[in-house]
């Protein structure tokens, strides 16, 4: 069946958001400016006060909830289901998870390239994957178990394809490229948590999307915002860059902001993006099927490698190529999005029926219910 042009609005709408998302906090990322106190020019490195806008845009979620919410009261037959009453306290665990697995990506994403990034982004199936297996009790498919076999393959090639590159790239230095790729699949095991613990306490209330990931976007927001003042004493060294060498020096992200408002403008297009894509996600779930949006959101990773390659922000690599298409390969093993270009040969339809429940990947990973994450 043809898309409606509201459906392809939709599709388009998480493609380019998502994509925008990683763009403009690498854009952010590459800005150098005076700071406070007279100190010399350096470059923008603050990835918790970039934490703290991508959960001010998840909150903003929550007053359009009930601006729909409100709006939708007022038709002579309402059709918005609100859900269930809920203590919001059950959203603090999966917020805390999603506030360390984001701050962590930012400070990877200072490390690596943008490409890279989003593809080792593609971990999370592994963790996911296990963890429900461990805690959840659910039976993975053999095509699952596969996906994440080749899932990790395509991992070892991305890292590769990092580690060659780093010994001719003039942006990173090849410990720091390693470092940041590794802080992204470390932090892929925490969103992991965060999906389990999501599919465990939270689904089973019935909470509206876009309510969930609204009270997500507040526990997190407060909480990193708070976080930001002893940041601001606990030194780290080398680790960081900004001038103090402390954690983060929120600080000095507003001055270099008031030297550089074009830095101001990589932020909100990070914040703003965030709330477009998690609305968008969130429709394209309902309005079309949940293993589009794991194709969307494949895509976008083709779309951010390619504009990063146009603006010159990082150089080609054969091996990044292979990396990414295994990775889609295990993605899609997975997800079942093999499923119905087998249901299509007679031989293997048969297979296909017997290697059901693509319901169960859909709950875990594709549902939109709190996928918070810009990526998260």
């Amino acid at each position: 069946m043809a898309w409606t042009k509201y459906q392809l609005f939709l599709a388009g709408l998480m493609l380019t958001t998502g994509s925008i998302n990683t763009l403009s906090a690498k854009w952010a990322d590459m800005f150098s400016a005076n700071g406070c106190r007279d100190e010399p020019e350096h470059q923008f490195s603050h990835p918790f006060v970039q934490a703290v806008g991508m959960f001010l845009g998840e909150l903003s979620c929550l007053p359009v909830f009930y601006i729909l919410l409100s709006h939708d009261r007022r038709r002579s037959e309402p059709k918005m289901n609100p859900g269930q009453s809920f203590n919001p306290l059950l959203f603090f665990p999966p917020a805390m998870c999603d506030m360390t697995a984001t701050s962590i990506m930012y400070v990877a994403l200072n490390m690596t390239s943008a490409s890279s990034f989003q593809m080792l982004r593609g971990s999370v199936i592994i963790f996911t994957g296990l963890l429900s297996v461990a805690f959840l009790r659910r039976r993975l498919l053999p095509s699952q178990w596969l996906g994440i076999l080749v899932t990790i393959l395509g991992l070892v090639v991305v890292g590769l394809a990092d580690f060659v590159s780093g010994n001719r790239d003039d942006q990173h230095k090849l410990s720091d490229i390693i470092t940041g790729d590794l802080l992204i699949i470390m932090a892929q095991v925490i969103v992991s948590v965060q999906m389990v613990l999501e599919e465990k306490f939270v689904y089973k209330h019935d909470v509206h999307p876009l309510r969930a990931v609204g009270t997500e976007g507040f526990f997190g927001f407060v909480v990193l915002s708070l976080l930001l003042i002893p940041m601001y004493f606990i030194p780290v060294g080398n680790f960081s860059t900004n001038p103090r060498q402390v954690l983060e020096d929120a600080l000095d992200a507003f001055c270099q902001i008031g030297h550089k408002p074009l830095i101001l403008l990589a932020l909100l297009g990070n914040t703003v993006s965030i709330a477009f894509f998690n609305f968008a996600g969130i429709s394209v779930t309902k309005e079309i099927s949940a293993t589009t949006r794991m194709v969307l959101d494949s895509l976008r990773t083709l779309v951010i490698w390619a504009v990063s390659l146009a603006l010159g922000w990082e150089k080609f690599q054969g091996l990044q190529v292979l990396g990414f298409v295994i990775l889609l390969v295990g993605t899609a093993l997975y997800n079942g999005l093999h499923r119905p270009l087998l249901a299509r040969i007679p031989c293997c339809a048969a297979m296909v029926g017997e290697d059901s429940g693509p319901e169960e990947t859909e709950r875990l990973l594709g549902n939109g219910s709190v996928q918070a994450n810009g990526d998260s």
